[in-house]
């Protein structure tokens, strides 16, 4: 048995976890010992102004100095930290890699879309035994989203660059958002995911969709109506036209009433609407009726590359 740590560094959030990873019968088991999450917004405005806001920085760096004691102290004994969207569109990338390698105690390495994506199917698809392949993994993040479609390992994947964190920056700027602005960023998003399609022409023949990262797992603690947890997520059945509702009612609400939502995490309440017209459109332009939500992600894909 391996005890190893993952660290993701993403647009929006920044996650940890510690597991001990064991050969059970030719296949990977992993024992999660401690998994973290904080929002800490890394891509504030980075896509205004193509770098990492020094305030961006220190909340991110504060949060990767509390993982590296947390990694140190449960003794894993491999490490890997990956960082993506903002980082990628960051000019000054590498002043934040300096820090963060100071404060977590190891270096982040900047993953490709295609590298993100490859990881997010890896960890997504491990545990999947009892659902039908081919597979569809969508990761919906801050800043860039992600597909990947395959059976044993991705066989194509697609990164794009809109997440919660973007579509909100560029496009919803009331509160709650004008007619106008919803309908402009719903139509962007419908025309890049005419590309997705193209690139991904066995996209309609997946036999199980599964959807990964906060948005997705916040829209279905929304539609159940209960706090956010691993456990009320993890393994839902999202129905279209459930995240559809959830879609209409957060947009007309302003985010003082938003933040009452009891599957509402606080650091979402600002960015939730423009990931949701994300997952909606995706639903509406694959003609989805259902996604299964997974909470094994990037995360556990990162894990699972250093067993």
């Amino acid at each position: 048995m391996t005890r190893v740590a993952a660290v993701d560094i993403g647009t929006n959030s920044v996650r940890l976890l510690v597991a001990d990873v064991r050969d059970a019968d030719g296949h990977l088991k992993l024992v999660p010992i401690d998994r973290r999450m904080q929002i800490t917004r890394l891509g504030e405005g980075v896509d205004a102004t193509h770098r990492l806001a020094p305030r961006a920085i220190e909340r991110t760096v504060a949060v990767l100095t509390e993982y590296g004691a947390a990694i140190a102290e449960l003794g894993a004994t491999r490490v890997r930290a990956a960082a993506t969207s903002a980082a990628r569109d960051a000019t000054n990338r590498d002043e934040f890699f300096h820090a963060a390698t100071a404060a977590l105690g190891t270096e982040p390495e900047l993953l490709s879309g295609q590298a993100e994506a490859a990881l997010s199917f890896a960890g997504a698809t491990a545990g999947l035994v009892d659902e039908p392949s081919p597979y569809l993994v969508i990761d919906v993040g801050g800043g860039s989203t992600e597909f990947s479609l395959g059976v044993t390992e991705p066989e194509a994947s697609v990164s794009i660059d809109f997440g919660c964190v973007r579509i909100t920056e560029q496009y919803l700027h009331s509160d709650p958002p004008e007619p106008e602005e919803l309908s402009q960023a719903v139509s962007v998003v419908r025309d890049e995911l005419g590309d997705v399609e193209r690139q991904l022409p066995g996209l309609r023949d997946a036999r199980t969709v599964v959807g990964l990262a906060g948005t997705i797992t916040t829209v279905a603690a929304v539609e159940q109506g209960v706090p956010y947890s691993r456990e009320a997520v993890h393994r839902f059945r999202l129905r279209r036209a459930a995240a559809e509702d959830v879609f209409r009612t957060l947009a007309l609400e302003p985010a003082a009433a938003r933040r009452e939502n009891p599957g509402l995490e606080p650091g979402r309440v600002d960015t939730i609407v423009g990931g949701s017209i994300v997952l909606v459109g995706i639903l509406r332009a694959f003609d989805l009726e259902e996604i299964l939500v997974s909470e094994d992600d990037i995360l556990d894909g990162l894990v699972r590359s250093l067993a």
